[in-house]
């Protein structure tokens, strides 16, 4: 028995994308649209007090490009690092059992080496912040 009504349709053509490509099209118009409307209509004056920067109601001290202790960032850098690790542990919590002991060894080591980079960091005093 042959199956006539069955076709292989080729579904990856560019007539697909001419709904995302509208869509498109259509957000990056609107925001022109609106950029241009807000620019033309929005007030226009300029005084000295809407001029200068808003700090918070602090007063402005000084210059705000000063240099800053690297301290700041290398803690950033590592909470990213450290956390982005931690998400590996989820897909290894849903399947612990279907991966056996293999799983088990897999995640040991990945703990080890988890580990070993959070003595080298502290061991290196990344995190001390007496200077």
């Amino acid at each position: 028995m042959q199956y006539f009504f069955l076709q292989v349709v080729n579904t990856n053509t560019a007539t697909n994308y001419l709904p995302i490509a509208l869509q498109l099209i259509f957000a990056i118009g609107l925001v022109a649209v609106i950029m241009v409307v807000s620019n033309f209509l929005g007030p226009k004056r300029k005084t000295d007090d809407k001029l200068q920067n808003f700090e918070s109601g602090v007063e402005i001290k000084g210059n705000a490009r000063q240099p800053m202790a690297i301290k700041y960032f290398l803690v950033a850098i590592l909470f990213v690092l450290f956390d982005v690790e931690v998400i590996f542990f989820y897909p290894y919590a849903v399947n612990f059992k279907a991966l056996g002991k293999e799983g088990f060894i897999a995640v040991a080591m990945f703990v080890g080496l988890f580990l070993a980079g959070f003595i080298y960091i502290i061991k290196k005093g990344a995190l001390d912040w007496e200077e």
